[in-house]
């Protein structure tokens, strides 16, 4: 059995919520008890609308939070008190939402890419950038464009190659897509599974979009309001759901046949949005 690369083990994140006075009146659970883990080389997907906890989970990982509770453990090892060394950011590295924004516009794409590469001498610098390059199919030319001579696609590619760029062993995708158009979507999850499977990455892809999901994640898990209602093996969780919650979601999934459209589990609409933070304290305290 291929031992985890990457586990979590009942995380929680907890932000206190406070009177106009500045009195703590309880807090909001943002991630709460959340454990799973992803076996090197594996590609395990965590699903769930907006405030549901996938991107504080992101940022504990990176480091960018600290766990409430709980713990992350990278190759069996705890991540705190490591996730700001530059070992641990050479093994972890993320790929964000909008590369319109994670590229910085005054950078040619080479020198973006070049950031983790300081330590190399200018000629294996220029070469490493080059092999990035190849690597997200793109041209070795396009290192001296800038990020607004690009396609959103193609940024998302300029993206990978930059997190590729110190080898890690584990990419966090924080819906690496969404911000892209559906014919180039698919193209990115291609070039991410080819990647994969080339380099041996393991991965974690944050989406809520169930349909990339199911043709890319080995594993999913489903998180609702801070909690992991559900998680299993991608085949199974699509089709035998076992919470509401994840009928609820693989319902608003569109189809694209009738047959398809037979063997969505029929779940009843819910109106309404995620609660707020002061109705979540107020339903915890009647």
């Amino acid at each position: 059995m291929t031992r985890p690369l990457l586990e979590a083990v009942n995380l929680a994140k907890h932000y206190p919520v406070k009177s106009p006075l500045g009195f703590k009146t309880g807090a909001v659970r943002a991630v709460d008890g959340v454990s799973f883990s992803i076996p090197e080389g594996g590609i395990y997907g965590l699903a769930g609308e907006s405030g549901s906890g996938k991107s504080t989970i992101a940022r504990m990982i990176m480091g960018l939070t600290t766990p409430t509770s709980g713990a992350l453990l990278l190759g069996g090892r705890d991540i705190a008190g490591q996730a700001g060394r530059r070992a641990y950011r050479s093994k972890v590295q993320m790929v964000f939402q909008n590369p319109g924004s994670s590229l910085n516009p005054r950078r040619s794409i080479g020198q973006s890419i070049a950031v983790p590469l300081s330590g190399l001498s200018r000629r294996a610098r220029a070469a490493r950038i080059d092999e990035l390059l190849g690597m997200v199919q793109l041209p070795a030319s396009y290192a001296r464009r800038y990020p607004h001579e690009l396609s959103g696609g193609q940024r998302q590619r300029v993206a990978i190659a930059r997190a590729l760029a110190c080898a890690p062993r584990l990419l966090v995708l924080d819906e690496p897509t969404s911000a892209l158009d559906v014919s180039v979507q698919a193209k990115i999850i291609d070039l991410l599974t080819e990647l994969g499977r080339e380099l041996n990455l393991t991965f974690l892809f944050i989406s809520h979009d169930l349909s990339l999901m199911r043709n890319f994640a080995e594993e999913v898990g489903v998180l609702y309001l801070g909690k992991l209602v559900e998680t299993g093996p991608t085949a199974e969780v699509f089709a035998r759901p076992r919470h509401a919650y994840t009928r609820l979601l693989l319902a608003s999934v569109p189809v694209i046949s009738d047959e398809e459209a037979a063997l969505r589990p029929q779940v009843p609409l819910i109106d309404g949005e995620m609660p707020t933070a002061e109705q979540l304290i107020a339903m915890e305290q009647r």
